[in-house]
C-alpha cells in the first residue's frame, strides 16, 4: 500500500479529527499542546524523528480508519523498520503525547465542571449530594433525610498497589503545564500573556521530554508513602472542606455561612501506604511508623498554617465582639504554658481577643508537630474543643458569618483528619500469621519474621498513644478462610503485648477474596462475634463491623461475570445477617482502578448494591492512577467526593432498593445460567494444560515484573507455571498491554449466549442496575480492545486452540454487548467515551506495534537461547508505560 502524500495526510487526519466531534475548546487545547510537542521533536530529538512519528500516526490513522489488511501491514512495517534507538524514541513521543493528551482531557473536565457549578439544572439526581438529598427527602421526610445525611461515611483509603506507570517527576511536569493552560485560558488571544504561558509551555514539555520517562528503580515504601503525601498537601486538604460547604450552601441558601452547618463532615481517608505487608517484605513495623510520623507532620503544618491564616484575619475589636468568659478562660489556660509568646501577641492584638486566641493555638499546634509535651494537643479533641470555644464566643457576640466562615473550614478539617491524616491500616496474609503463631506456641526461640510480625503490633499500640486512637488499629486479614484466622489476629497482639502489657486497640477486618471464600463468609462472620475479643469491641462500638471484599482474586479466581455475581450474592447474605443480628455493616470494597478488578464508575457501582449493604457507608480502596485521577485536581476531587457521596446517600433511598432487590429476584435464573455457563468457559481457558506459561509468552506479564513501579513484587511466589503466586494486578496489567484486556470481560458473551433470549436481557439491562452495570464496563474494556494488535499478541504462542477460544469469546461477547445497548458499535449509547477512547486507539496502536516487536525479538532470543537485548527490553517498557498513559489503564 503507497504512502499517502503530505495533502492526503492532511485530510485524512483533519476527518479524523473531525468524525470524533470533539468540543472545539478541547480541540485547540490539542492541536496547541500536540504543536508544541511537534516544535520540541524539532529542537530536541535526533535528525528526521519527527517526521518519522508523523509517518507512523498517518499510518495507524490510516489503519484505524479503513480496517484493511493492506493498510494495518503497512503500520506494522513502518513500526518494524525502525532501529532499535529510533523505535526507543518514537515511543518516548507517543507517550509524551498521551500525556498532554490525558492533560487536555482533564482540562476540559474542568472547565465543564466550572459551567455547571451551583446551577441545580445541569445537575442529574446522582451529581450532588445536594440534588440526592431533595431526592431522598422526597422519599423518607425531611427528618429521616437529614439524620441519615448527618450519618453519611464516605472512606477512601489510598494503597501503594503498583498501578502508576507515570514517573512523579512527569507527574510534576504535568501539573506545572496544567497551570500554565489555565494561564493561557484567561490570557487575550495573541496577548503578551499569551505569548509568555506559550513559551512557558514549550519549556516545560521540553523538560518533560529530556526527563527520563523510567524509573531507575523501585520506590521504597517511604517513597510510595511521600508520593500520596503530594496529593494531600496539592488537592485533599483544602478540596474536602470545600465539598462540605458546597453542599451546605445548596442547602441552606442564603443563610449558609450565617448558622451552624447542617453537613458533618463525612469523608475520612484511609491508607494502607507504609501498612500494607501482604506479600511485601518491605514493609516493616519501622516503615508503619515512618509512614504515620510523615502523614502526621503534613497535617499538622497545615494546621498551624490555617491557624495562622485563620488569626490574622480575625481582626475582630473586643467593643465590637466581647469575649465570652470560656473564652477568657481559655486565654488564660494557654498563656501560662506559653507567657512569652502570649505576651508578645497581646501587644501587637491588644484589644482583638479572638485573634489572640487563634494566633496561640496555631502555637500550640505546632508545638504538637515538634513534640513539645508542655504545650502540645494530647489529642484531636482537645482542639476541636479549643476552636469550639472561639466559635461559640463569635456567636455569642453576634458574629456568626466569621465563627461558621473559615473557622467552620479549619473544624471541618479537625475532624476530618485528626492529628494523623490517614487512617493507617494494617494487612497482613493469615497463612503467616498461623506460621507465626505455630512458632510462639511451641516455645523457643523466635525467628526474624516472629519478632517483626509482633513488632507490628507494639506499632500500632505506639501510634494510638502518640496520634490518637483513629491513627491506626483497622487490622486486614488476607485470605480470611476461618474464624480462626481472625482470632489469630487477637492472639498475637496479646503475644507482643506480654503478660503485663496492654494490647492496642483494634478492628480486625476479614478480606474474603476467592471465589469459595466469598461462599463461606456469613458462616465465619456468623462464628468470630462470638469470639470474646470481637464481641467486646461490637460492644464498644455500637456493634460496628467492618468485612472487606476482594475484586481481584475472585476475577482471577473464576472470571469476572461469576465474580461480579458471587460479590453481589455474598453482600446479599452478609447485609442480610448484619440486620439479623443488629450489627451496623460497613462493607469495604477492594476494587482496582482496571475493570478487570472492580473499576469503573463507583457512583453506578454503590447504586447497583443490594439493600442494606450501602446504608449511607461506603469503603472503597483507591490505587496507582486512579489516585491521581480522582484527587490529582481540586475540582475533579471535589466532583468525585460529591458523586460517590451522592449515590451512598441516595443508596438507601426505599425506590432504589426496591428496585435491585425486585429486580435480582426477576432475573435470579439468568444470574444462574450465566454463572454456570461463564465459569465453565474461564475454566476451559485458564485451566487448559499449559496455560499459565502460554499466558507468560502471549503477553508482556514476566517483563511487567521489570518495571519499577512500586514497592510490592509481582508475585507471591516465583513459579511461571502456575497463576496461583501471581497477583491480580499483573494479571489485568499484561491482557492490558496485549490490547486483549480478557480479565474484563472474559465468558461473558458465553453466559449470555446461554439465556440466549435477546428480549429477557434486553429488559435485564433496562431493569437490572447489576446486570446494566456489568454491560456497561465490558464494553468500556472491549472499546479498549483491539482485534487485530490482540492476534498478534496470541500469535506470539504456540497454542492455536488457546488463541482461538479467546478470539472467539471477544467477538462473542461484542456482537451481544453492541446489541443489548442498542447501538451499532461499542459505547453508542456513551458519546463522549466513545469519542475519547477512539481518539486515542490510532495512538496506542502506534504504541503496541512497537512493543510487538520488542516482545516477538525477546521471545526469539529466548527459543535461541540467547540473552535478551537491554535495548529491546528498555523499547518494551517504554511502550508499556506508553500504552498505560494512552487506555489510563494499567491494573
Amino acid at each position: 500500500m503507497r504512502e499517502l502524500t503530505r495533502t492526503e495526510a492532511i485530510d485524512l487526519v483533519g476527518r479524523f479529527e473531525a468524525g470524533q466531534e470533539i468540543p472545539e475548546q478541547m480541540r485547540a487545547d490539542v492541536r496547541l499542546l500536540g504543536s508544541l510537542l511537534g516544535r520540541v521533536l524539532r529542537e530536541s530529538g535526533s535528525p528526521g524523528l519527527y517526521e518519522d512519528v508523523e509517518r507512523l500516526r498517518i499510518a495507524t490513522i490510516q489503519a484505524y480508519t479503513d480496517e484493511t489488511p493492506a493498510a494495518f501491514e503497512r503500520a506494522t512495517a513502518i513500526a518494524d523498520s525502525f532501529t532499535v534507538q529510533r523505535a526507543d524514541e518514537v515511543a518516548r513521543a507517543f507517550t509524551s503525547y498521551f500525556h498532554l493528551v490525558n492533560l487536555a482531557e482533564e482540562h476540559q473536565r474542568v472547565r465543564i465542571l466550572r459551567e455547571r457549578d451551583g446551577r441545580p439544572e445541569k445537575e442529574s439526581v446522582t451529581d450532588s449530594v445536594a440534588a440526592a438529598f431533595v431526592r431522598l427527602a422526597s422519599e423518607v421526610g425531611d427528618d429521616t433525610a437529614l439524620s441519615r445525611l448527618q450519618a453519611l461515611r464516605f472512606h477512601p483509603v489510598f494503597t501503594a498497589h503498583p498501578t502508576e506507570a507515570r514517573r512523579r517527576a512527569v507527574s510534576s511536569s504535568i501539573r506545572r503545564l496544567s497551570t500554565l493552560l489555565d494561564e493561557h485560558d484567561a490570557s487575550l488571544r495573541n496577548g503578551a500573556d499569551q505569548r509568555r504561558a506559550e513559551r512557558r509551555m514549550v519549556e516545560e514539555i521540553d523538560t518533560m521530554w529530556r526527563t527520563a520517562p523510567l524509573r531507575a528503580e523501585k520506590p521504597s515504601p517511604v517513597d510510595e508513602v511521600r508520593s500520596v503525601m503530594a496529593v494531600f498537601d496539592e488537592t485533599l486538604y483544602t478540596a474536602i472542606p470545600h465539598v462540605y460547604r458546597r453542599i451546605d450552601d445548596a442547602l441552606q441558601g442564603p443563610a449558609a455561612g450565617s448558622r451552624a452547618p447542617v453537613v458533618r463532615p463525612f469523608v475520612r481517608i484511609g491508607s494502607w501506604v507504609g501498612g500494607d505487608r501482604d506479600g511485601n517484605p518491605f514493609v516493616t513495623a519501622s516503615i508503619t511508623r515512618k509512614a504515620a510520623k510523615i502523614a502526621s507532620e503534613h497535617v499538622l503544618l497545615g494546621l498551624e498554617r490555617t491557624a495562622n491564616r485563620i488569626g490574622r484575619t480575625l481582626t475582630l475589636d473586643a467593643a465590637t465582639t466581647p469575649p465570652s468568659d470560656a473564652l477568657t478562660a481559655l486565654w488564660y489556660a494557654l498563656r501560662a504554658a506559653d507567657e512569652d509568646a502570649a505576651d508578645e501577641i497581646a501587644k501587637r492584638s491588644p484589644d482583638e481577643p479572638h485573634r489572640r486566641i487563634m494566633l496561640l493555638i496555631a502555637r500550640r499546634i505546632e508545638a504538637t508537630r515538634v513534640r513539645d509535651a508542655d504545650r502540645a494537643y494530647r489529642t484531636p479533641s482537645q482542639l476541636l474543643g479549643d476552636l469550639k470555644v472561639v466559635q461559640d464566643s463569635l456567636v455569642a457576640a453576634g458574629a456568626p458569618r466569621q465563627a461558621y466562615g473559615h473557622l467552620q473550614q479549619m473544624l471541618w478539617q479537625v475532624e476530618t483528619f485528626g492529628f494523623h491524616l490517614a487512617e493507617l491500616e494494617v494487612r497482613q496474609h493469615s497463612a503467616v500469621h498461623a506460621k507465626v503463631l505455630a512458632e510462639l506456641d511451641a516455645g523457643g526461640e523466635r525467628s526474624e519474621l516472629t519478632e517483626e510480625v509482633l513488632d507490628v503490633f507494639r506499632s500500632i499500640a505506639y501510634l494510638q498513644d502518640r496520634y490518637g486512637p483513629r491513627a491506626a488499629g483497622r487490622y486486614i486479614v488476607s485470605f480470611t478462610q476461618s474464624a480462626q484466622d481472625l482470632a489469630n489476629v487477637h492472639r498475637l497482639a496479646a503475644y507482643a503485648a506480654g503478660p503485663e502489657g496492654t494490647a492496642p486497640v483494634l478492628d480486625v477486618i476479614p478480606l474474603f477474596e476467592t471465589f469459595a471464600d466469598l461462599q463461606a463468609a456469613p458462616g465465619i462472620l456468623a462464628e468470630i462475634v462470638e469470639h470474646p475479643e470481637f464481641a467486646a469491641r461490637l460492644a464498644d462500638t455500637g456493634r460496628r463491623l467492618e468485612v472487606m471484599l476482594g475484586y481481584s482474586d475472585s476475577s482471577k479466581d473464576v472470571g469476572p461475570v461469576a465474580a461480579n455475581l458471587a460479590l453481589y450474592a455474598a453482600q446479599e447474605q452478609i447485609a442480610q445477617w448484619a440486620d439479623e443480628t443488629k450489627i451496623e455493616l460497613t462493607l469495604f470494597h477492594g476494587r482496582g482502578g482496571a475493570l478487570g478488578r472492580g473499576g469503573g464508575p463507583a457512583n453506578s457501582a454503590i447504586l447497583a448494591q443490594p439493600p442494606h449493604s450501602v446504608d449511607g457507608r461506603f469503603k472503597l480502596t483507591e490505587q496507582g492512577e486512579v489516585i491521581f485521577a480522582r484527587y490529582g485536581d481540586s475540582s475533579i476531587a471535589m466532583r468525585h467526593i460529591d458523586q460517590v457521596a451522592a449515590a451512598v446517600l441516595l443508596a438507601s433511598a426505599p425506590s432504589i432498593e426496591d428496585r435491585n432487590s425486585q429486580a435480582a429476584a426477576r432475573f435470579a435464573a439468568v444470574a444462574e445460567t450465566m454463572d454456570a455457563a461463564s465459569r465453565e468457559r474461564f475454566y476451559a481457558l485458564v485451566k487448559a494444560p499449559g496455560f499459565a506459561p502460554w499466558f507468560a509468552q502471549v503477553t508482556p506479564m514476566e517483563e511487567i515484573g521489570l518495571l519499577a513501579l512500586g514497592s510490592r513484587p509481582a508475585r507471591r511466589g516465583l513459579s511461571v507455571e502456575s497463576l496461583e503466586d501471581l497477583r491480580a494486578i499483573p494479571w489485568v496489567f499484561a491482557w492490558t498491554q496485549a490490547r486483549i484486556n480478557l480479565a474484563g470481560w472474559f465468558g461473558l458473551g458465553t453466559a449470555l449466549e446461554a439465556v440466549g433470549d435477546a428480549d429477557l436481557l434486553t429488559d435485564a439491562y433496562d431493569q437490572w442496575p447489576l446486570f446494566r452495570t456489568m454491560i456497561d464496563n465490558v464494553a468500556m474494556s472491549l472499546a479498549k480492545a483491539d482485534a487485530r494488535i490482540a492476534r498478534r499478541y496470541l500469535d506470539l504462542g504456540d497454542r492455536t486452540d488457546l488463541a482461538d477460544l479467546v478470539m472467539e469469546e471477544m467477538e462473542i461477547t461484542r456482537s451481544w454487548v453492541v446489541h443489548l445497548t442498542g447501538g451499532t458499535e461499542l459505547l453508542g449509547n456513551r458519546p463522549v467515551l466513545q469519542r475519547a477512547v477512539k481518539m486515542r486507539s490510532p495512538y496506542v496502536d502506534a504504541l503496541s506495534l512497537l512493543q510487538l516487536r520488542s516482545l516477538r525479538a525477546l521471545r526469539e532470543a529466548a527459543l535461541e537461547g540467547r540473552d535478551a537485548d537491554p535495548d529491546q527490553q528498555r523499547l518494551l517498557l517504554l511502550s508499556v508505560s506508553g500504552v498505560a498513559a494512552g487506555l489510563q489503564n494499567t491494573g
